[in-house]
């Protein structure tokens, strides 16, 4: 006898049993449930909103034992550790499970929020896989600290699996650091984009004239006195003194061998600082072209310039990725153009961490909030009802519509 799996996937049960699939009131084991109900979620037109709504809610143990058996299909896998769609309570099984791919960790790791950060960094299982380090590594929620720790252990792991112990540490480390810190090159399709960006809003350029820098919440945010950093910018500028020569300079250039220096690496604060003296030297075409060619560093700065069209083509660059535009949405000291335009790209609005962040955020303007809040998960809705920083409009609505999904769930069981 055929499983009943087998028939919706093939249609052939009526309409009235797959409403009450989508509904999770089958009478099959609880494995194959979430298997069905997987399945209308991601194939099912009709009923694959109810499905997804279902599972949203599902029971935790039966949720759990699917997350932890290495035998559950791949497609209820998938799933379950997608980003819109998972549970915290269930990350530690799923990423200990063996049926769960690297490469659906790496994307993880790469793009998950500070919650999956730190349940990444506790994983066995992550901790021997080298790709899913690096990825880790990279995430925006990941410290300076933390991604120096996971790039280590990444290479650790690297050498013990080549077992090339000699003449290894040394460029690893380099390579580490070059892909940590550093970001490829502009491309002539950078170039294309930023003159598109400037001709589109030519009209707009002009009305701003040549604003200064001037990030929202104060440049003093960045632990570097505006004084300081302005000083430094216009020192930077200045022609050096000439210096005058002496007998032995000719002898001592012309003895010194060739050499190439060494990269050298900046912390954390050295970089930051560094990156703020240069945006601190630029007009605002100057900050609009650093803004879509530039480094991580350096978007994370220009997101909160002052000057709408410098913010807003942060956004436009090619190199930005999803963990950064998740931080861009929970913050405070953004403009509310920026907050705007986020949930209007396809892209960053399909991100389910990107959608909450922005719902939570007490700067999203309500309209945005609410047009993004019926995309939200039971447990976050539950919090949100109870956050006191976000309006009571917002907190009132989640409060409804938690209770509506979950007496949904209880009366489909």
């Amino acid at each position: 006898m055929p499983r009943m799996i087998d028939l919706i996937r093939t249609s052939s049960v009526p309409a009235t049993l797959m409403q009450a699939a989508a509904r999770g009131a089958l009478s099959v084991p609880p494995a194959e449930m979430i298997e069905i109900l997987v399945h209308l979620a991601n194939h099912n037109k009709i009923f694959g909103q109810n499905a997804r709504m279902t599972l949203a809610g599902w029971d935790e143990a039966a949720s759990l034992a699917a997350a932890s058996d290495p035998s559950t299909p791949a497609e209820v896998l998938d799933y379950l550790i997608a980003p819109e769609n998972l549970r915290p309570r269930l990350l530690p099984a799923l990423l200990e499970n063996p049926s769960v791919n690297e490469a659906t960790l790496t994307i993880l790791a790469g793009t998950g929020s500070r919650e999956i950060v730190e349940a990444m960094r506790r994983s066995e299982r992550v901790k021997k896989l080298p790709g899913v380090l690096h990825a880790l590594a990279s995430n925006a929620h990941a410290s300076q600290l933390e991604t120096t720790q996971l790039e280590q252990l990444a290479a650790s792991e690297e050498v013990g699996a080549s077992g090339a112990q000699d003449n290894f540490a040394e460029p690893v480390a380099e390579t580490i650091m070059d892909s940590a810190l550093g970001e490829t090159q502009p491309t002539a399709e950078d170039d294309e984009a930023v003159h598109a960006f400037l001709t589109e809003h030519a009209k707009e350029l002009a009305m701003e004239g040549e604003k200064p820098f001037q990030p929202l919440g104060g440049i003093y945010e960045f632990d570097q006195p505006a004084s300081d950093v302005l000083a430094t910018a216009v020192e930077q500028t200045q022609p050096a003194p000439p210096v005058a020569a002496t007998p032995a300079a000719p002898t001592a250039a012309a003895a010194a061998p060739h050499k190439i220096p060494k990269k050298i690496h900046l912390s954390h604060e050295d970089e930051r600082g560094s990156a703020l003296q240069k945006i601190a030297r630029l007009d605002v075409k100057g900050r609009i072209q650093l803004a879509m060619k530039g480094t991580k560093e350096e978007r994370s700065i220009l997101i909160r310039d002052g000057t709408k069209l410098v913010a807003l083509a942060v956004l436009e660059s090619g190199k930005i990725t999803d963990g950064e535009v998740e931080k861009f949405a929970s913050q405070k000291n953004v403009l509310e153009a920026v907050l705007r335009q986020i949930p209007m790209k396809r892209r960053f609005v399909k991100n389910y961490n990107v959608v909450r962040n922005l719902v939570a955020n007490p700067r999203t303007p309500l309209d945005v909030s609410l047009g993004l809040m019926k995309n939200l998960l039971v447990a976050d809705l539950r919090h949100l009802s109870s956050n006191k920083e976000v309006p009571e409009t917002i907190r009132k609505l989640a409060l409804k519509m938690f209770k509506q999904k979950t007496d949904t769930t209880k009366k489909s069981h």
